[in-house]
């Protein structure tokens, strides 16, 4: 059986933008709705949505027959949810508060197989190596896999550059909630537009491609340089839609 390839991984030097939208609602129907959509990629979140590995598993399959690729926000950067993510079949993981280059070696390790890596050999029970039909999976894995790490603190910013240098590390993704956050402001401020477009010019000026969420139409376009750029979140669009359909009903009522 052959090697899944990660489209994802290959799409980011393509020199085309990769429009994505954020899932935070754990149910296969809407995963498939939002897989055929038109979007470049799609990221399941669970490290603030209520996801189980298993709906992580199930959400995988439900994506996987349409041309969008999925990306798996861990819950944090532990070897053990490392494993568990990649044995399901993810094979681009985005790994939150990441603030130094020891916290992206580490990570690197945890995304491969010895000996480059750490990950640990469970491929009988994986699907991602469809429970050993795939000719020499332990040996072909690391290449195909994507590993992400989100700056969102100051501290991280701080140290962008540099991580931006650590081999394995395939991207770079900036997170504008939580260091708007820690930072005083909202993710419109200035001061948090021009901290992100700097972060941006780091990461490529160490010849590493780079996202980030901007889910505001203006930001989008000053952002436009970035590689890949989440524009909306599953559950948002929900919370809005029906808000103002809702609103919309009673006014004319």
């Amino acid at each position: 059986m052959e090697m899944p390839t990660n489209s994802f991984k290959r799409s980011l030097c393509n020199g085309r933008t990769q429009y994505g939208l954020w899932l935070g609602i754990p149910d296969t129907i809407c995963a498939e709705i939002n897989a055929g959509a038109g979007f470049d990629w799609l990221l399941i979140d669970t490290e603030h949505a209520p996801y189980t590995i298993r709906q992580v598993h199930d959400q995988l399959q439900a994506i996987a027959p349409y041309e969008v690729s999925p990306i798996v926000r861990a819950s944090d950067g532990s070897a053990t949810e490392i494993k568990r993510l990649l044995d399901v079949g993810a094979q681009t993981l985005l790994i939150p508060m990441v603030d130094t280059v020891q916290q992206a070696e580490q990570l690197v390790q945890a995304v491969r197989y010895p000996p480059a890596g750490k990950r640990g050999v469970g491929t009988s029970l994986a699907r991602a190596a469809r429970w050993n039909r795939v000719d020499n999976y332990l040996h072909r894995a690391n290449s195909e896999i994507c590993l992400i790490v989100q700056i969102e603190t100051p501290l991280g910013i701080s140290n962008i550059s540099a991580i931006a240098q650590v081999e394995g590390v395939d991207a770079i993704f900036i997170g504008p909630s939580d260091l708007s956050a820690a930072m005083g402001h909202n993710p419109t401020h200035p001061d948090i537009v021009q901290t992100i477009e700097s972060a941006l010019d780091a990461v490529h000026a160490a010849d590493k491609p780079v996202g980030v969420l901007a889910l505001d139409a203006q930001l989008i376009k000053k952002y436009a340089r970035a590689n890949f750029i989440g524009v909306g979140v599953d559950t948002l669009l929900l919370a809005t839609a029906t808000s103002q359909l809702a609103q919309r009903v009673k006014s004319n009522a």
